[in-house]
């Protein structure tokens, strides 16, 4: 007897069952790509005093060596996430990752100053696309409404970099020398090379069946162009909150662990510890926002509050957690504060870009995030050498200041994403 309430199982569930899964594995794969990028990112921040001891760095060269990991990382960002409309994202990200492990060898075999600055900016460059091309890849496989918790999974994958980095790279820093991290983060984006060689795909959903990453001359035309795109206050405010919240990202990432360990007397394999705990608890904070704005999304919230919302609100609570945490001594609030100024901007950095996905077609996705992306991760820039400079100047009361300068970016950040943000608007400007 067939039991009328199961769904008979036909050529056509199994297909959309394996495309699932495809979809979800593909995922898990982006999710490892953007560890291996963030454990990358942590090595100089991670073994800060080692390495400023051996190559006799003050803090101003050691924040202007962090910094130069963004002299291009911008700018790729931009060109690369305009090649992402036009060249598959897979041999994009194929490309990244190679280049990611070549850039750590010289200083895993002895390098010394001038070969940590090239290596850093090369690195920079090959890792400034990352995020809006892994963003990009994603979105290929799951619609609009569906896209919240694929996207926040990216953005874990950073988060999860850090808290698997931190604890495996300084024990190897403390037995086997800072070098050895090096060696580590290479192995590791050459292992996943492989495998997304072997299993990486891009998806079809929401995808230009004119262009096919291999656009004619005509197939602009009906697409609105990217200076408007720019334009329009969705992608100012979006991009605005995204600085912010990179801003807030390149401290975690160079400076906190030296701020637990110089600012605030934790020893090094606490502070490290700390730097794990701060980032595992902003992954569970962005799967939480995942849940939240997809339900919003779902009872028919527009996005304006359902996602920029949402983000904007973090943005403005990250700045109250600063401006304390600025206050603060050692103690168990100092973790607190830690992930309410620094961890709560984690949850801007999926929003801005699903976002800027709601607003532009596929067409010109890869080039509107790549854009984002530019803008947004100038921060990283600035931020490690401003922090570098306060420390040289003013010694353990450097970090008080840099905390509540970031105070400052994160609310006018959160203010932008608030008041500019409307892609329902804003799609309508970009149709007519």
């Amino acid at each position: 007897m067939i039991d009328d309430d199961v769904a008979p199982v036909t050529p056509a569930t199994r297909s959309a069952a394996s495309g699932a899964g495809r979809a979800w594995g593909v995922t898990a794969l982006l999710m490892a790509f953007m560890v291996v990028n963030f454990a990358d990112k942590s090595v100089l921040g991670l073994a800060a005093d080692p390495i400023r001891r051996d190559l006799g760095l003050s803090a101003t060269a050691f924040g202007l060596a962090n910094s130069a990991f963004f002299l291009l990382f911008s700018l790729s960002g931009a060109a690369v996430g305009l090649l992402a409309d036009r060249i598959r994202p897979r041999w994009l990200l194929l490309a990244m990752a190679v280049v990611w492990s070549a850039a750590q060898v010289p200083m895993a075999l002895g390098a010394g100053f001038g070969a940590l600055v090239g290596s850093r900016i090369v690195l920079g460059a090959a890792e400034g696309p990352a995020y809006p091309v892994a963003q990009h890849t994603v979105f290929t496989w799951f619609t609009d409404r569906r896209r919240n918790l694929p996207g926040a999974l990216i953005t874990i994958g950073t988060a999860l970099g850090v808290v698997i980095a931190a604890p495996t790279l300084t024990w190897m820093i403390d037995r086997h020398g800072w070098r050895s991290a090096f060696a580590v983060v290479a192995v590791a984006g050459l292992v996943w090379a492989v495998l997304w060689f072997c299993f990486g795909r891009e998806g079809t959903v929401a995808q230009d069946p004119a262009t096919e990453y291999a656009l004619a001359p005509s197939a602009d035309l009906g697409q609105p162009s990217y200076r408007r795109i720019l334009r329009s206050g969705t992608w100012i405010g979006a991009t605005a909150a995204y600085f912010a919240a990179y801003w807030a990202v390149a401290l975690t990432l160079v400076w906190m662990p030296s701020y637990l360990h110089d600012g605030l007397g934790y020893p090094t394999d606490t502070a490290a510890e700390i730097v794990a705990a701060v980032w595992a608890i902003t992954g569970v904070v962005m799967l939480a926002q995942a849940g939240l704005t997809s339900r919003l999304t779902a009872r028919g919230v527009p996005s304006r509050w359902a996602r920029a919302g949402v983000g904007g609100c973090a943005l403005v609570l990250g700045a109250f957690g600063c401006v304390a945490l600025a206050a603060a001594h050692r103690g168990p609030a100092v973790i607190l504060l830690l992930v309410v100024g620094f961890g709560l901007a984690g949850v801007m950095v999926s929003i801005s870009f699903t976002t800027v996905a709601e607003l532009v077609p596929a067409g010109r996705r890869g080039g509107a995030l790549g854009l984002l992306s530019a803008v947004g991760t100038a921060a990283g820039l600035i931020a490690p050498t401003v922090t570098g400079r306060l420390v040289d100047l003013q010694g353990p009361a450097g970090y008080r200041h840099a905390v509540l300068l970031c105070a400052a970016v994160l609310l006018i950040g959160g203010i932008a994403a608030l008041t500019l943000v409307d892609p329902a608007r804003d799609a309508r400007r970009l149709a007519g």
